[in-house]
């Protein structure tokens, strides 16, 4: 194809650009024909010159002398002060109106509402009437001074008229409709003159309405007009899809884009225009490899981007986070012949600076200023902030010079502290500002000496609220209160932001009594708090469970007609329920309540969640219901929190109830609902419902997770079916839900229950290739296991494994009966007897050196954990008399 030969990789951006559509695929052409194959399909007019239309002269002919009389007569009777509709001079020249005459005199008065008046006079006039000209001047006056009521009036008018129109009347009619955003309006008038034999639309006029309406979102409407102009036989030609590339660009529709822009390539009707429009909106999509792939193809063909592309490709560079290339356009739009303006040097500056490409930016920066351009503030105060040397910055101030006004100073001075506190140096930036209050001296730098030159004069709230803030980041609140009081010295004003930043870190750094006082300061300076500000002291009181100070606060900021944060009444409520107090975050919501503050629903399935937790199911359910009752409509947390609680408490029919609820009210069940519900019919020994409720999270599209998996596994395990579970564990490795060491346990210790100790065995050594920790019961189960199964050679490996990673259980752990018992078992089989003597005995060797360093706590634990295990049950067993 000639596109695979000019663009080779325009073939492949289909599958490069990744882009949700905008609108959803639509397909109104027949059979099912996408719009590639739709353009494809038809048949195409070689490119002609493009002339727009005929506006609203269709004469040739100049006018009579007479005839421009009565032109100059008509226009200075309307425009007189004294207008009179009624009189013998206007009675006589309506007599001689003709279409040609109306437009001269439209064309000719300046006043929209003159020229109306007058379009409504004439055609009330004796044997006269408007011809689609006519219509036309008065559509081109009225849409260029967007009266779009009036337009509107005159569209409907021309359709009651019975006016014919030509095709390029009516067409540009459609266009002065379109200018104003009257789509609507413009399509109703196409069907309208088109259905009542006004007009019989040709391509021109379709042309006209495809512009018109792919400057709205309107993408139905599109493709319809597309069928419409196949069905009547019309061919497309660069003015159809010219527009129609524009309208899939601007939807974010880019396959359908690519289709026409191929087409258009194919025809030979590409051109800078068309290129420009693909090139923005690759920028635009945030494909700038691709964008500017076109815009070297274009210089190859010696196609030429316009100054105003440059502009806009520049911006979506940098918007898109890609300087180079907005650097390299930059140079192309200097060879080109344009010169940027200094809101592209500003933008591309910013930008540089920002990425912390110094360099480049001040090599700009010397571009910019040989080509003649001054730089401004902006330009200035990024350079500056972004600077890391002093010196740079003292430069930088010295090319400022003093023309700006104080203001712009101000700013330039503060660009500085900005800096200084964006590399880190606080304290430098602490110490000029300290410098300019005192008029002290620190080292005499280049900086310092211009701030030394200006003095607190050029010191503001800003420069104030640059440092604090940055005190208040490091943790140094004492010199940052130190700073603010020391603002009403030298008549720096104070703002709400500085007081909410201070009292914010204060709180923070639980040092709420300081907030306090600031608080009260504030009130008395007569700022007002706002919610942020009573905010941070709240939350101080609420992440330290301090019921009273929280109510205390409340009741204030309440008064002063602001809300508490639902995060922080929800720290609180969490924090009393953690230290089992959930009956007082009870009461604090419904004191909440009694204040006039709702609490939201968070806070209140916290509390509901902090009952079941102290198994007090009652209270818990007694406070759902009573959330309902004041007409909250519970969310996915609120039933998961009930379900779990109901679960967990042994009522998994309730909790099966509450999820059908959940499911009536159109709520979807997440993962951790069904977590829940699984887990316990597993505990209720209903093995049954639990693969039930597993079938109908998988039938509802739920993912299961690593939790579903393992607590099925158990369940399954528990329930005789190890079966079962084993085809659940490869079930989940064929979905890559990959095991964790929870899973692991489950399916060994399952297997132990099971009588199946060598599968076991085989998923033990499984685990620790992966280097999952092993807990102790594991190996006492599968000790356990081996013993019943009458494998005592097995069961002595395994507990040796026990003593050799010192996992033997103390005597209160419940592990510890059964590994005596097994040690007694061994201790009196013939083919393991010896083995345990010789551990015994080792033991024993060990326990003495170790006895005597009265220093080795840890050793000496262990050992007499051996030693007394094995010794009691040798006692019993084998009669060994061995003092202790």
């Amino acid at each position: 194809m000639v596109v695979r030969q000019a663009l080779p990789n325009l073939q492949s951006l289909r599958e490069s650009v990744q882009r949700t559509n905008a609108y959803p695929s639509i397909r109104l052409f027949s059979h099912s024909t996408p719009p590639s194959q739709f353009i494809r399909n038809v048949s195409f007019i070689p490119a002609f010159k493009f002339t727009r239309p005929i506006s609203t002269q269709s004469y040739e002919t100049e006018l009579s002398h007479d005839s421009r009389k009565v032109v100059d007569d008509l226009i200075s009777n309307f425009t007189k002060k004294q207008f009179e509709a009624d009189n013998q001079e206007l009675r006589q020249l309506g007599l001689k109106l003709s279409p040609q005459i109306v437009e001269a005199v439209l064309k000719g008065i300046r006043s929209w509402k003159i020229a109306h008046k007058f379009f409504l006079w004439a055609k009330t006039q004796s044997g006269y009437s408007h011809s689609c000209y006519a219509y036309n001047a008065m559509a081109s006056i009225l849409s260029g001074v967007r009266q779009n009521a009036q337009l509107k009036a005159l569209a409907s008018e021309l359709v009651d008229s019975r006016c014919s129109m030509t095709p390029g009347a009516l067409g540009f009619f459609i266009r002065c409709l379109g200018s104003v955003g009257l789509v609507q309006e413009a399509n109703l008038l196409f069907d309208q003159a088109r259905e009542m034999g006004l007009c019989i639309p040709n391509n021109y006029t379709y042309n006209c309405l495809l512009q018109t309406i792919s400057k709205s979102g309107f993408i139905r409407l599109v493709e319809m007009r597309l069928d419409e102009m196949r069905r009547f036989g019309w061919l497309l030609d660069r003015y159809t899809l010219t527009p129609l590339l524009q309208f899939y660009c601007n939807a974010g529709e880019v396959e359908k884009a690519l289709n026409v822009f191929n087409q258009m390539f194919e025809m030979g009707w590409v051109d800078a225009h068309v290129l420009s429009i693909l090139a923005l909106s690759f920028s635009r999509w945030g494909e700038v490899d691709k964008a500017f792939e076109l815009i070297e193809r274009m210089e190859a063909r010696n196609l030429r981007l316009s100054e105003k592309t440059f502009y806009v490709l520049i911006h979506g560079f940098v918007s898109s986070h890609r300087v180079d290339k907005a650097l390299q356009v930059l140079h192309k739009m200097h060879s080109a012949g344009f010169s940027p303006d200094i809101a592209v040097y500003d933008v591309l500056i910013g930008e540089l600076c920002k990425s912390k490409e110094h360099e480049k930016a001040l090599r700009l920066y010397s571009e910019m200023k040989n080509s003649g351009i001054s730089a401004d503030a902006g330009i200035l105060t990024k350079l500056i902030s972004s600077a890391c040397e002093e010196e740079l910055m003292a430069q930088l101030l010295e090319e400022a010079g003093d023309d700006h006004d104080i203001e712009i100073q101000k700013l330039l001075y503060n660009s500085v502290l900005n800096g200084l506190v964006g590399h880190g140096l606080v304290d430098r930036a602490y110490r000029l500002v300290k410098m300019m209050m005192e008029g002290q001296t620190l080292c005499d730098n280049g900086v310092e000496k211009f701030f030394k030159l200006k003095g607190i004069m050029y010191l503001n709230s800003t420069s104030f609220t640059i440092i604090i803030n940055a005190l208040c980041e490091v943790g140094r609140l004492d010199e940052a209160l130190q700073l603010f009081r020391g603002m009403d010295k030298i008549g720096c004003e104070k703002d709400v932001l500085l007081h909410n930043n201070l009292i914010n870190a204060l709180s923070n750094a639980d040092r709420v009594a300081d907030g306090l006082d600031l608080l009260r300061e504030m009130t008395h300076s007569g700022f007002k708090p706002t919610q942020f500000t009573y905010n941070s002291v709240y939350g101080y009181f609420c992440r330290k469970g301090d019921v009273v100070g929280a109510k205390s606060i409340m009741k204030e900021m309440w008064y002063c007609q602001h809300e508490p944060w639902i995060k922080h009444s929800t720290t609180l409520v969490k924090q009393l329920c953690k230290h089992r107090r959930a009956a007082e975050a009870s009461n604090f919501l419904f004191e909440m309540v009694e204040e006039g503050i709702v609490p939201h629903l968070i806070p209140y399935t916290a509390v509901v969640d902090g009952f079941f937790k102290l198994q007090e199911v009652d209270q818990a359910l007694e406070l759902y219901h009573d959330i309902l009752s004041r007409g909250y409509k519970p969310d996915v947390v609120a039933y998961n929190i009930l379900i779990n609680g109901l679960c967990k408490a042994k009522r998994t029919s309730e909790a099966q109830d509450v999820l059908n609820k959940m499911l009536v009210g159109g709520l979807v069940p997440s993962t951790v609902t069904y977590n829940s519900l699984i887990d316990g019919w597993c505990k209720s020994g209903n093995i049954d419902q639990a693969v039930k409720c597993f079938s109908k999270m998988i039938g509802d599209n739920v993912e299961p997770n690593v939790i579903t998996y393992t607590t099925l596994i158990d369940g399954l395990c528990n329930a005789r079916q190890p079966d079962g579970a084993m085809m659940l564990w490869n079930e989940m490795e064929v979905k890559g839900c990959s095991p964790n060491r929870i899973t692991f346990m489950a399916l060994i210790s399952g297997l132990c229950k099971n009588g199946r100790p060598d599968t076991a065995l085989f998923y033990l050594r499984e685990m620790e290739k992966k280097e999952l920790t092993v807990d102790r019961f594991v190996y006492v189960a599968l000790m356990d296991s081996f013993l019943l199964n009458n494998n005592p050679q097995s069961a002595f490996n395994i507990l040796k494994e026990i003593v050799g990673k010192e996992l033997l259980p103390y005597p209160i752990d419940k592990n510890h009966a059964l590994v005596k018992e097994a040690i007694a078992k061994l201790s009196y089989h013939p083919q393991t007897s010896s083995h345990i003597a010789g551990i015994l005995l080792a033991a024993s060797t060990e326990i003495a050196p170790v006895l005597g360093n009265r220093g080795s706590k840890g050793g000496v634990d262990i050992l007499w954990r051996v030693f007394n295990l094995l010794l009691d049950a040798a006692k019993s067993r084998l009669g060994f008399a061995i003092a202790s």
